[in-house]
């Protein structure tokens, strides 16, 4: 095969048109010119007479009229060739500018008439041999400044110019003479592309008198390429693909019957192999090429079915070149690829039975598998496959018969392998188990296939260090399970007694595969593989809720008895990743089920103080498992000393920063009319974590909504004296930090105080709006008279707010932060926080008339989307809506945004 050693890399310009396969170094290249072919219509405006790429068809004789290069053409590329060398560079013949006119103009410009529409429009005139290498010494100087010239703006200005060629009408010319075979394949790869663009996207241009010259020029240029360049071989192929969907079914009724008949000849001085391998190539690249073409609606259903009866002359080739046993490996290699191909057009999968036998056969090559495993996927996921009972239950046989190919992968540690015949399996069982499950008389046929994918799920070892085929199967689960609770209830129950035992054996499998490694073999994953391990639990958890449905609470029980054993048997001390995996799988299904009426909780909240804590991973799971618990705290408030110890206790490791504090949020949140006796004791040590610093700015922030939740069930006293205790630190700090200069470091401190007040007012509610719940109605404390608490703070700190912003107004994070506070006291407080609007509302006007910000008018809304109905807010609310909209109307009169934010629409 004819290699060259290809230039550096260019950039990428856009989308390639076609997949295409590798050649050695050369690709890149190639890959680039392909890009370029797929941006040259998507992206260029180029004043073209096919400008409009999606337009409907026109006219033949407006497509015949059209072809002259228009003067709108000739100017940006004759201006893009100066400027690329200049108006008097030379290439070895006349000046740079007649040589770009030899580009742009036809071959011959004779004026507009009846003859035009006979002029040939893609092949070069015999009497312009001169000018033609002119064209092609200009191509070939492009191409090489594209590659080869450091300069990146030289670089730059060659891509726009060869894509604006590209498009050109004479890119028809010019096509031709870069594929003569004494070209390097970077230069043949170019012009085979523009074919391709010229064919698919310009298809008007060409009068119908001229498909057939077309047709046999390219099959001559793919025979000629047989042996060639495999790169530029294929980029004619797609381009004879993409003519051969143009022309069908009305200009080429037989298409790919005539490919193969005409390859299929021998009077051709290519020898036989190399014309076998490109009609496979060509018969590969058609369905391709039909996937992504631009045909009308209506055009690709006329296509597809043409195709659809054109396997008649596709699959017994196919399955001739599989059975011959002097057939090479690379052909046979060939062959599936084009029936990989070819099954994607929705062919009967009737019409692919002895296909997919034989690809089932090329499984035991190694060499085959990979393209065998892909050919039959396709064939058996096919939407229109459940159609053919008949075959899919002949399917199953060969596909039981691989479980010992699968076995010996998994025992010598072929991944490949194991997830290749994984694949098999999971793509009849998911696409087709309804069909399947239908089958009645043939219940255990399908049976063992869901057994084979239950040995997929639980395949030895850690996901995704020694295996990665496991997550294949979940989406299977939810599939199986939905196809039998849809039948009717007598059937259901049928299938429930038979596929209940498979589903408990499933709980224990996904449970298995979620446990955590060693702690020394943990600790050699990398970032990346603990972080795949963390989304592939986070999908068995989803799985497991999701099993609830068919298992019910009985699964809960299950979990239950295996914790209890586990915790309760001393003669055989379990590891600490059985344990975490049986709560894991115990907070995956009390995340999102109603748990409050299950009979195993108390169990379970009785035993959680009995283990042994010892790890991270652990540790986070049982927080986790305790706030998942929380609504049934809630309910059952006697049992909130036995886990309240704990989470509060995990608050002080910095490990368990995200974990302990998200719990003690739910527990404050959902329980905290129950929580009076323990405030103290809550507020006390959250205290403490938060002045030493030990969670991050998010865990901080979290915490103080916890405490929120849990003020707002106190007396009024109670509260105020916790706040007192709580923010006074910060208050401090606060007043210090205002009376220093402006710096980076003191900003950050100002912006996280003022976050932590925010965040606390956000759930610090007295009048309790937020509880709609029947049952905390009962225990909802009544509305304390007085001023809020949220309130008197705000005005105690009023001034030292003022101070703050005197300093930072121009700074748009501290004033955001300040507008936080407030409007988040007002979305909590409503009518509670009537008594600030006056002295708010006065403030936002200096802030609004000094520097006006886009959080200050976000502030406004809230508090004219409250107050403005009452009367007695009525005059600042009014005062300070007129401001706003002065300045702004100001601002946009003026066109200024100098000191602004981009504001609201």
């Amino acid at each position: 095969m004819d290699q060259q050693q290809g230039p550096p890399e260019p950039r990428p310009a856009g989308p390639a048109t076609h997949p295409q396969p590798k050649e050695g170094t050369l690709w890149g290249f190639f890959a680039i010119l392909s890009l370029l072919a797929g941006l040259a219509t998507g992206t260029l405006r180029t004043p073209h007479c096919n400008e409009t790429l999606d337009a409907a068809p026109t006219p033949r004789s407006t497509a015949t009229a059209s072809l002259s290069v228009e003067d709108g053409v000739e100017a940006p590329l004759t201006a893009g060739w100066s400027q690329l060398y200049g108006d008097n560079a030379t290439t070895g013949g006349p000046g740079t500018a007649e040589l770009a006119e030899d580009l742009l103009l036809r071959a011959e410009r004779s004026p507009p008439g009846a003859s035009k529409a006979k002029k040939t429009v893609w092949k070069s005139s015999r009497g312009t041999r001169g000018r033609n290498c002119h064209i092609r010494n200009l191509m070939v100087k492009a191409l090489h400044q594209l590659y080869y010239d450091p300069n990146i703006e030289n670089k730059n200005l060659a891509q726009k110019w060869l894509m604006q060629a590209q498009v050109s009408p004479q890119a028809w010319h010019f096509s031709w003479l870069l594929l003569h075979m004494d070209k390097v394949p970077e230069i043949q790869y170019f012009g085979a592309s523009a074919l391709h663009i010229k064919i698919s996207r310009y298809w008007n241009d060409i009068p119908a008198d001229q498909y057939e010259s077309l047709k046999s020029q390219l099959f001559t240029h793919i025979t000629r390429f047989a042996s060639g360049s495999k790169i530029v071989l294929t980029r004619l192929c797609v381009a004879l693909a993409s003519l051969a969907l143009s022309m069908m079914p009305e200009a080429w009724p037989c298409a790919v019957a005539d490919m193969v008949r005409v390859f299929q000849a021998e009077d051709s001085n290519v020898d036989g192999r190399a014309r076998c391998l490109a009609l496979l190539e060509l018969l590969t690249v058609l369905p391709e090429e039909f996937q992504t073409s631009r045909l009308p609606q209506y055009r690709k259903g006329q296509v597809r079915s043409v195709l659809a009866q054109e396997c008649g002359s596709v699959f017994p080739l196919l399955e001739q070149l599989l059975q011959q046993r002097d057939s090479p490996g690379f052909i046979k290699q060939k062959v599936l690829k084009c029936f990989s191909s070819w099954v994607q057009l929705e062919i009967p999968l009737m019409d692919c039975e002895n296909l997919i036998q034989a690809a089932f056969t090329s499984l035991q090559d190694p060499e085959l598998f990979d393209t065998a495993v892909e050919a039959v996927v396709n064939a058996i996921s096919q939407p229109d496959a459940q159609r053919y009972v008949n075959t899919l239950l002949k399917l199953i046989p060969p596909v039981l018969g691989l479980q010992e190919q699968l076995r010996q992968a998994v025992q010598s540690g072929d991944m490949e392998t194991s997830h290749g015949i994984c694949r098999i399996a999971v793509a009849l069982g998911e696409n087709h188990s309804r069909a399947l499950l239908d089958q009645v008389e043939h219940w255990q046929s399908f049976l063992a296939l869901v057994n084979m994918i239950m040995f997929c799920t639980g395949i030895p070892g850690h996901y995704p260090v020694n295996e990665t085929t496991s997550s294949l199967t979940l989406t299977f689960w939810y599939t199986l399970q939905d196809d039998i609770l849809s039948f009717e209830p007598d059937k259901q129950a049928v299938y429930q007694q038979v596929y209940r035992p498979v589903y408990f054996q499933l709980v224990d499998v996904l449970l298995h595969k979620a446990q955590f490694p060693s702690d020394e073999e943990y600790g050699f994953w990398s970032s990346d593989e603990k972080e795949q391990f963390r989304i592939y639990r986070v999908d068995i958890s989803d799985t497991l809720m999701y099993v609830y449905e068919m298992l019910g609470a009985e699964l809960l029980s299950s979990l239950y008895d295996k914790l209890g054993r586990l915790l309760t048997n001393t003669e055989q001390p379990s590891t600490w990743q059985h344990t975490e995996a049986l709560l894991y799988g115990f907070q995956s299904i009390a995340e999102t089920i109603d748990v409050n009426y299950s009979d195993v909780v108390p169990g379970l909240i009785g035993l959680i103080p009995r283990i042994s804590i010892s790890n991270v991973q652990l540790a986070d799971t049982v927080m986790f498992t305790i706030g998942s618990l929380s609504e049934w705290l809630a309910d059952h408030p006697v049992m909130i000393n036995n886990v309240l110890p704990l989470v509060l206790q995990a608050l002080g490791n910095p490990e368990l920063s995200i974990s302990s504090v998200s719990t003690l949020k739910k527990i404050c949140r959902e329980c905290k009319y129950d929580l009076p006796p323990y405030a103290a004791n809550i507020v006390a040590v959250s205290q403490e974590v938060l002045m030493k610093q030990i969670h991050k700015t998010s865990q901080c922030m979290w915490l103080m909504q916890a405490l929120g939740f849990l003020l707002s069930a106190l007396q009024v006293e109670e509260i105020l004296k916790n706040l007192h205790s709580l923010i006074t630190p910060y208050i401090q700090q606060l007043e210090k930090l205002a009376d220093e200069t402006p710096n980076p470091s003191n900003r950050l401190a100002i912006i996280h105080i003022l976050g932590l007040l925010s965040n606390l007012f956000t759930t610090l509610d007295i009048s309790h709006h937020d509880d709609d719940h029947e049952s905390t109605e009962v225990k909802k404390l009544p509305v304390q008279q007085g001023p809020n608490p949220v309130v008197v703070v705000l005005q105690q700190v009023f001034q030292l707010i003022q101070k703050v912003l005197s300093k930072w107004l121009n700074d748009a994070q501290v004033v955001e932060s300040v507008c936080a506070i407030f409007e988040k006291s007002v979305k909590t407080l409503l009518d509670d926080f009537a008594p600030m609007v006056p002295q708010l509302c006065e403030m936002l006007g200096q802030m609004y008339s000094t520097i006006p910000q886009v959080s200050a008018i976000e502030l406004t809304r809230q508090l004219v989307h409250i107050f403005a109905h009452e009367p007695a807010h009525f005059p600042p609310i009014k005062a300070l809506f007129l401001l706003v909209t002065s300045v702004t109307l100001t601002l946009f009169q003026q066109g200024s945004e100098k000191e602004a934010r981009p504001l609201p629409v």
